[in-house]
């Protein structure tokens, strides 16, 4: 074919372009100012080349369309945008979003978002009266109107992404908010109920009376377009724009571990080196989730949580004893504790977690043990924050115990040969049938036992309680705990009052069983059933030939014992002082899980109480000074014996023994060192005053368990040593918490400087060997032969005994040498 250049054939050739613009124009669409009416429909493919914009404002300043914000390609909007700024304030299908062949469709009965194909997104709600036009105001708001002109609908009282300002203040209502009050640029004019949250050029402000009384008001920068949003994190920022520069005026929490959302589901935020820069974590108990970075779930597998209340999980299966609750750990809070009433006031917290249990909405609590009150945790789980001390209320997350397994025909390969299923199957059956024949005999037996217990009991023992109570210890029968250890067959201990023995209830759970003796009850056997721990007590592992304990596993007992006696101290309803803290009442667990345990020297001091009276108790080696001159006890008490304990755990020996020779672990350098009372040759080696004396001169490498050697840093030994100093002050009132020894150990709070003032008792003590060593002859301590280095006797350290400890130094010895 040749192309001509006749006259006729340009023609011809203009025509058909006309013909082409003027199909592109009908195709694409021109972008319509203010007013669009019903049978009108648009599309991103129909205004591109207004990138979806198909409706404007009168004064230009905002603009709807069809749009997709940043890298979505495939996922587009019916949004309402800021023209300068191209910022989004409003979007109606936020959660469904369309391909670019999506269509908004305006009509009589409103607008619909849907895909090409018809499938609906999101819709306005039907209204009584037909629609006459949709109309996009100055200030940015979506109006459907009627015939006479009445608002049907507008975008301001839907879900948008902030709040605006331009002639017209704008209101937000009914929609969470972060409590402005308590940011310090924030003015608080009354206190009235707040109703609504405004913005507009010179501040944002919370209004209340109907809009009449101006409850907090924050003054910003004047500003012709100002945006307020909520981030997906929670974090509230007010910005302004200059064109397209934007520019944040506010923004709070300032404090970022109080954004509800920065470390994610269960998430722990704590401060890092500045407060813009958070440090997330897992609380105790939990873990970080697989798939998932920014949440956190039970360690122990065997717990989940619990589903929402519209899941379909969420069944009648599950009732208040399907629930359990983990604890958060110390110092421990929530964002929206500090704004929000609880839930119930003057409960205890079993009460508390028994209200949760009861509500499908409620995923945790937090309790305030000296007011009573139970916050619940609703709807959502946010981050969590760690305080820099502790508040007094103890957070707990809901969780589903052993949650229901899928039916055998779950477990089942479909593509499992028909030989296999046949054999298997009926060897299934009949294992489950002679399983359940065992188990009803054993249940029979038991409940002869009982039956025949109570009716031989009932004429002598008729004040005994026949009766549970909800939230008790269980309570087993003799004969139950006879059948449980074999008659007592394995003995695995022997504490205060009586010998433990290994037992297995009829659930396969291992408990240790206590026979309770010289109680004066003759026609009576009285038995204390506990958890088993499987390691058994920490000195049997730390002073024993087994493997050696390495550092990390030595701080993760301390660390679970300070736990342990910081619940105890404030963590009950009423406090409770050990009194016996000691390494035989240390248990452990698999993977060295410290548990406090053998109470029965222990106090309860109830709330008007902070110290008491009593006589003297314990084991000597750990009694605090107060025990001996006949002062109040309380739960600093504890406090001296963990940390003689914590001592005992860096060095992997008793605090004071006898030696048979001066000689030195470190023969190279030994030779090179002067005697120092801590490990003279008069026999005596008391490892506190020692401990002590290396503090002072900052070698704390030769206080660590030689066995340890080039496996710890001065450092790890430093921290240990200057906690375990400050807990063995003198005077009760210098000792630490045990919930400040948890920070410490941590590393949440600063360590604590030991007052060499306070430990001059120390010294007396560590210079009367004679009269130590003989009282460990008496007690067969000459056994235990261990040196340590020989301190650098030319340390500028006093050596000024006060005359406190002078007073009782000779009842000292008691709480010396073990």
């Amino acid at each position: 074919m040749f192309f001509s250049s006749s006259p006729q054939y340009m023609e011809f050739l203009l025509f058909l372009l006309n013909i082409f613009s003027l199909f592109v124009a009908l195709v694409s669409g021109v972008s319509s100012t203010e007013f669009v009416y019903p049978n009108f429909t648009a599309s991103n493919l129909r205004f591109v080349d207004a990138a979806g914009s198909f409706l404007s404002s009168t004064n230009g300043t905002f603009k709807a369309a069809m749009f997709n914000p940043g890298a979505q390609q495939i996922r587009f909007y019916l949004c309402v945008i800021h023209t300068a700024s191209n910022t989004i304030i409003w979007s109606a299908n936020r959660d469904s979003p369309v391909s670019e062949s999506g269509i908004m469709s305006l009509t009589a009965n409103g607008i619909s978002v849907s895909e090409e194909d018809g499938s609906l997104r999101w819709s306005t709600p039907p209204f009584k009266s037909l629609v006459s036009a949709l109309k996009l105001t100055q200030t940015g708001n979506l109006v459907l109107l009627d015939q006479s002109n009445n608002t049907l609908w507008e975008s301001f009282r839907r879900y948008r992404f902030g709040l605006t300002v331009s002639d017209a203040t704008l209101q937000w209502e009914n929609l969470t908010y972060w409590k402005l009050s308590m940011d310090t640029k924030a003015y608080v004019n009354s206190n009235y109920a707040v109703e609504f949250m405004a913005i507009n050029r010179t501040g944002l402000y919370l209004f209340g009376q109907n809009g009449s009384a101006v409850i907090v008001q924050v003054n910003l920068p004047p500003s012709e377009f100002r945006i307020a949003k909520m981030d997906d994190s929670g974090q509230f920022i007010v910005s302004s724009f200059s064109g397209a520069a934007e520019k944040q005026d506010f923004v709070g929490p300032l404090d970022e571990c109080r954004i509800p959302f920065i470390c994610g589901k269960i998430g722990l935020c704590s401060s890092g080196i500045s407060a813009n820069s958070p440090v997330c974590s897992c609380p105790l108990s939990f873990r970080v989730r697989s798939n998932n970075i920014s949440s956190c779930v039970p360690a122990d597998s065997s717990y989940s949580l619990p589903a929402s209340c519209n899941s379909t999980d969420n069944s009648s299966y599950f009732n208040s004893s399907s629930f359990s609750y983990l604890q958060l750990g110390f110092a421990v809070d929530y964002f929206a504790n500090d704004f929000t009433l609880p839930a119930n006031y003057g409960v205890n917290l079993s009460q508390c977690q028994d209200i949760c249990s009861q509500d499908c909405t409620c995923l945790g609590v937090f309790y305030d043990n000296s007011t009573g009150s139970c916050y619940k945790l609703e709807n959502e789980l946010g981050s969590m924050m760690v305080r820099s001390t502790s508040n007094g209320r103890l957070g707990f997350i809901k969780t589903v115990v052993g949650a229901p397994r899928t039916s055998f025909g779950g477990f089942v390969n479909e593509s499992m040969h028909f030989p296999v299923v046949a054999v298997v199957l009926p060897l299934c059956g009949i294992l489950f049938f002679f399983l359940v024949g065992i188990l009803l005999w054993r249940r029979y037996r038991l409940e002869s036992i009982r039956k025949k217990k109570r009716s031989n009991s009932s004429s002598s023992y008729s004040g005994d309680l026949e009766f549970s109570i909800s939230g008790l210890p269980l309570r087993f029968e003799y004969e139950e705990l006879m059948i449980a250890t074999e008659n007592f067959k394995t003995k695995i201990g022997t504490g205060g009052f009586g010998t433990v023995y290994k037992g297995t209830l009829p659930d396969k759970t291992h408990v240790a069983v206590k026979r309770i003796t010289n109680l004066g009850l003759e026609r009576r056997q009285w038995l204390l059933v506990y958890e088993y721990m499987n390691r058994g007590s920490l000195d049997k592992t730390l002073f024993g030939s087994g493997p050696v304990l390495e550092w990390q596993e030595r701080v993760d007992i301390a660390l679970g014992a300070a736990r342990g006696l910081a619940y105890l101290h404030s963590g009950c309803e009423h406090k409770i002082v050990h009194c016996d803290v000691k390494p035989e009442n240390i248990l452990l667990h698999d993977h060295f899980q410290a548990k406090i345990s053998d109470f029965g020297l222990s106090k309860l001091l109830n709330g008007e109480e902070s110290s008491l009276f009593t006589t003297m108790r314990g084991t000597r080696g750990y009694l605090a000074p107060e025990w001996l001159t006949s002062s109040t006890i309380s739960d600093k008490t504890d406090v001296y014996s963990f940390g003689m304990v914590l001592l005992e755990i860096v060095s992997g020996r008793k605090n004071c023994v006898v030696r048979a020779q001066t000689h030195s672990l470190d023969e190279s350098s030994g030779s090179d060192r002067e005697s120092s009372p801590a490990s003279a040759a008069q026999g005596l080696i008391y490892f506190p005053l020692y401990a002590l004396e290396m503090h002072e001169q900052g070698r704390y490498l030769e206080l660590v368990d030689p066995r340890l050697q080039g496996r710890v840093t001065n450092g790890d030994v430093e921290k240990l040593v200057r906690v375990a100093l400050c807990c063995v002050h003198e005077e009760p009132g210098l000792r630490p918490t045990m919930v400040s020894v948890v920070g410490m150990l941590e590393g949440e709070i600063p360590l604590g400087n030991p007052r060499i003032e306070s430990l001059n008792f120390l010294r007396f003590y560590g210079r009367q060997p004679d009269r130590a060593a003989s009282m460990a002859e008496e007690t067969g301590g000459v056994n235990d032969v261990v040196v340590y280095p020989d301190a650098n006797a030319s340390h500028n350290s006093t050596r000024t005994v006060s005359d406190a400890s002078f007073s009782y130094i000779s009842s000292q010895q008691i709480s010396g040498p073990r």
